[in-house]
């Protein structure tokens, strides 16, 4: 992978996310997709603009993104964007700052680079395989934490079988709310249902790069371009307490992954 490439997608996402800003107290179009799944036409405008740019990077490149319908040709090739041209719509919509603009390449199945471009919050991650995560060109280190009770948690609120952990402000953008792990600004975050590969697959990448242990629901490996683009849950601890966090968890995945 030449050394200018994660620079030249940087520049892209934070074109992206500067687009997407300069729009974000308009008067623009906003729908739901499925009951919950608010949408608006600023992500259909990012993703247009990513999609071309990114595809004059890499022509040979696949897509797999949130707002543009699925292709099998995807599966074909060896490398594949995946792509979420505004991670944490319902923040955006509502004019808070916990939304990014989330790009990943994945070959072989594993991220080799991921961006985070965050303006509303004036962040930008990277990170490249083998050579370490950044928040601003900073090295990011993610939490040596081994206790897991009192284990801090981006969520609104915990149940009351989680009382012994510490919860933390919670961004909408699941993308944040991962890189927070790799940030040292938590030490878990945890989701037990299917999920969408472009909701995490930059921000895996960022955390595995920072140090953290990131698994699916189960403790098992995470596979990106899969057929249906999708994964059960996602695990991104301190690596002291993943194994805890797993055992914690295993009920509550068991019972969620029935669809």
């Amino acid at each position: 992978m030449p050394e200018t490439l994660i620079d030249r997608v940087a520049e892209i996402a934070a074109e992206a996310g500067a687009m997407a800003l300069s729009r974000c107290e308009s008067d623009y179009k906003r729908w739901e997709k499925a009951p919950g799944n608010p949408v608006c036409e600023i992500d259909h405008a990012v993703n247009d603009m990513l999609r071309e740019r990114l595809y004059a990077l890499d022509p040979e490149a696949g897509w797999l993104s949130e707002e543009t319908v699925d292709s099998a040709e995807r599966l074909l090739v060896p490398r594949v964007w995946v792509v979420d041209p505004i991670d944490g719509t319902r923040d955006y919509m509502r004019g808070r700052p916990g939304w990014a603009v989330s790009v990943a390449l994945i070959e072989g199945g594993v991220p080799v680079l991921g961006v985070l471009d965050a303006p509303a919050r004036g962040e930008q991650w990277r990170a490249v395989a083998g050579r370490g995560a950044w928040r601003n060109g900073v090295p990011l280190s993610a939490s040596t934490r081994t206790a897991f009770p009192g284990a801090r948690v981006p969520t609104d609120a915990l149940p009351k079988v989680d009382s012994d952990l510490t919860a933390v402000f919670k961004p909408n953008s699941i993308a944040l709310r991962i890189a927070m792990v790799a940030a040292d600004e938590a030490d878990l975050l945890a989701t037990l249902r299917w999920g969408n590969e472009w909701d995490i697959a930059a921000a895996v990448l960022i955390a595995r790069e920072a140090g953290a242990c990131v698994t699916d629901a189960f403790g098992g490996a995470l596979r990106f371009n899969s057929t249906r683009g999708e994964a059960f849950g996602v695990i991104a601890s301190a690596p002291g307490i993943h194994a805890a966090a797993v055992e914690r968890l295993r009920d509550r995945a068991e019972k969620g992954i029935v669809r």
